[in-house]
C-alpha cells in the first residue's frame, strides 16, 4: 500500500477514528476521577564517614560511603526501620503493608537517600517520611557502631525535611487525558486499516484491478431517487447519473469487438442494477441516432417490460419456441429509434432457450438490422443463462454494484464466463456515491454544471436560480407513447425488422419513426 492508500483509509474511516480518540479520552477521564487522591511527601537524608584529615583517608570515606548508599536505601523498608515510625505514629498497619508506599532511592554518584512517602493525607505523608527519615538514621547508626565503641563511623543527617503537599501526585489529569487520547487513536487508525484490509468489497475502480483486467467503461452516479425514476428521461437528462450513461456509452462505442455489437448485461448477483443499466444505456445510444433492439433475456425475474410500461405478456419465449414471429412482439419505445422486445411468459426451461440454435439465429438477424443489440440477462452466480447467452454475443458487460459486490462475487462471475469461453467486455461500476472518499465524480461532474450554465464562483442560491431558469426554458421531453405490437418477418425472412415495422405501425407511430430518421 502507498501512501495515498493510508491516507484514503483515514480519511474514509476518520469518523471511527474520532469517535475512537474520544473513547479514549473518555475512558482516562473516568479512570482519573474515579481515582482517590494521593498525596506525595519527601524527604532526604545525607549519608557521611567520619574519615581522617588526610586526602587519601577522605577519598577511603567517600567511597566506602558511596558503597553502603544503596545499602541503606534497601533497608527504608525492612521492619528495623518501619516499626519504631508504625508504634510512634500509631498508624495500626504491619511493616509490609506501610512499606507498600514507601519508596528510597539513591542518585547516582551521591550520597543521598530520598525517602518518598504517598497517602490519601498529605499531612500524614510528610510526618511518615519525616519519621522514617529519622528511625532511619537511629538504625544506621545502630548497625554500624563497631564493638566496645560509642560512636558510629557512618552519620546520616537529615538534609530536607518533609512538607505537606498541597497539591496530588495521583492521579495525573492531564497526563492521563493525553496518554487515553494517544491510545484512542492508535486503536482507532488501527481499527480502520484492519477494516480497510478485510473489506473485500468493490468500492473504487482501484479494487478491480487484481480481480480483472477487464476495462472499466462506465461509473454510474448513485441517485437516492432511482428508484422512483429509474428511467433518466423520466428525470432530469442533464443530472449526474444521465451524464453517467452518455459517458458509457461514448466508451462502448471504441470496444473492438471484431465488428459486432451485440452485448449482454449481467451481473455478478441480483439488485445490482443491471436491468436499469441495460435499458438507460439503449435509451442513450438512441439518443444519439443508432438503431437498438433492447431484448429482455431474463427469463426468470424480467423487469424490461415493467419500467418502460409496455405490453410484456408476449415475447423473447414466443419467438424462440416459434409461436410469434419477431416484428409481433418487437415494440418501438417511445420517439427514438429503438425497439424493445420483452422477454415474455417465463419458461421452465430458460437456459435451454437461451443456448438454443434460435437464439443465435435470433441475435443474427437482430444484429444485421441494428446497430446494437442489448440483451439485459439474469445475474451469473444464482444461474447460468448469462454465461450461456454471452457466447453467442460479442462480450459481456458486468455492473458491478460499488460498496456491496465483494471480490470473490466478482471474481466467481468474470470465472463463469471465462469457463464458457465468453469474452468479458467491460465492467460497469453502478451507484457509484457522488460525494465522499469513494466519489469518482470526473466522469459526470462536467456536464452537469455546463448544461445548468452554471460560472465559476457563483453561490449556491445563484446555482439554484440559474437550475430553475434552465428548466423553465428547457423543452418537454415527449414521454413514451406505447406503440401497438408490429408485424414482422420470421427469424431469417427478409425484408428487416425495422422495414416491417414501419409497414405496420400505426400512424402515430409511423410519424414518431419518420421524425427520428430525418434526425438522424
Amino acid at each position: 500500500m502507498e501512501l495515498t492508500d493510508y491516507l484514503h483509509i483515514l480519511r474514509k474511516n476518520w469518523l471511527i477514528i474520532v469517535l475512537a480518540t474520544l473513547l479514549g479520552v473518555g475512558a482516562a477521564a473516568g479512570y482519573s476521577l474515579t481515582r482517590t487522591p494521593m498525596y506525595e511527601a519527601q524527604s532526604t537524608v545525607f549519608v557521611s564517614t567520619q574519615a581522617g584529615g588526610t586526602i587519601g583517608e577522605l577519598q577511603q570515606g567517600s567511597t566506602f560511603t558511596q558503597a553502603r548508599v544503596t545499602t541503606y536505601s534497601n533497608l527504608v523498608t525492612t521492619p528495623i526501620v518501619m516499626n519504631p515510625v508504625i508504634a510512634k505514629l500509631d498508624l495500626g498497619v504491619s511493616a509490609n503493608t506501610l512499606a507498600q508506599a514507601v519508596t528510597a532511592s539513591s542518585p547516582l554518584n551521591t550520597t543521598l537517600i530520598t525517602i518518598s512517602v504517598t497517602d490519601a493525607d498529605p499531612l500524614l505523608a510528610a510526618d511518615i517520611a519525616n519519621a522514617l527519615a529519622a528511625s532511619l538514621t537511629a538504625a544506621v547508626e545502630s548497625i554500624e557502631t563497631p564493638n566496645g565503641s560509642d560512636a558510629s563511623p557512618v552519620r546520616l543527617t537529615r538534609v530536607k525535611d518533609a512538607v505537606t503537599p498541597l497539591a496530588p501526585s495521583s492521579p495525573n489529569v492531564s497526563l492521563n487525558l493525553v496518554l487515553g487520547g494517544l491510545i484512542g487513536l492508535a486503536l482507532g487508525i488501527g481499527v480502520a486499516v484492519l477494516r480497510s484490509v478485510l473489506d473485500t468489497r468493490i468500492r473504487t475502480p482501484q479494487d478491480l484491478t487484481p480481480v480483472t483486467d477487464a476495462p472499466l467503461i462506465g461509473a454510474i452516479a448513485f441517485d437516492p431517487k432511482a428508484k422512483d425514476r429509474p428511467i433518466i428521461v423520466h428525470a432530469d437528462p442533464l443530472s449526474p447519473r444521465a451524464e453517467s450513461f452518455r459517458a458509457l456509452r461514448t466508451n462502448l462505442q471504441f470496444l473492438d469487438m471484431g465488428g459486432r455489437a451485440s452485448f449482454v448485461i449481467t451481473s455478478s448477483v441480483p439488485s445490482e442494477g443491471k436491468s436499469t443499466t441495460t435499458i438507460n444505456l439503449a435509451i442513450a445510444l438512441a439518443d444519439a441516432g443508432k438503431r437498438v433492439a433492447l431484448l429482455d433475456a431474463d427469463l426468470r425475474k424480467p423487469k424490461v417490460a415493467e419500467y418502460l410500461g409496455i405490453e410484456g405478456g408476449a415475447g423473447l419465449t414466443d419467438v424462440l419456441i416459434g409461436r410469434v414471429k419477431v416484428g409481433d412482439v418487437m415494440h418501438p419505445w417511445g420517439d427514438r429509434t429503438m425497439y424493445v422486445m420483452p422477454a415474455g411468459k417465463i419458461p421452465p426451461n430458460p437456459s435451454e432457450l437461451l443456448g438454443s440454435q434460435q437464439m443465435a439465429t435470433l441475435l443474427e438477424v437482430l444484429e444485421r438490422d441494428f446497430d446494437v443489440v442489448l440483451c439485459d440477462a439474469p445475474p451469473l452466480l444464482p444461474v447460468t443463462d448469462a454465461a450461456i447467452l454471452a457466447r453467442a454475443t460479442s462480450g459481456a458487460l458486468v455492473v458491478v454494484s460499488a460498496g456491496r459486490t465483494n471480490r470473490h462475487q466478482l471474481s466467481g462471475a468474470i470465472d463463469a464466463l471465462q469457463t464458457v469461453g465468453a469474452k468479458v467486455a467491460g465492467i460497469v461500476l453502478s451507484m457509484v456515491p457522488t460525494r465522499g472518499p469513494d466519489a469518482y465524480a470526473y466522469t459526470y461532474g462536467y456536464g452537469y454544471g455546463q448544461g445548468y450554465g452554471y460560472v465559476q464562483g457563483q453561490s449556491k442560491a445563484e446555482k439554484r436560480a440559474a437550475r430553475r431558469a434552465y428548466r423553465a426554458a428547457r423543452p418537454p421531453v415527449a414521454a413514451p407513447s406505447p406503440a401497438s405490437p408490429v408485424a414482422a418477418p420470421s427469424l431469417v425472412a427478409e425484408p428487416s425488422v425495422t422495414e416491417r415495422a414501419k409497414q405496420d405501425q400505426t400512424p402515430e407511430s409511423a410519424a414518431a419513426t419518420s421524425s427520428s430518421t430525418r434526425t438522424r
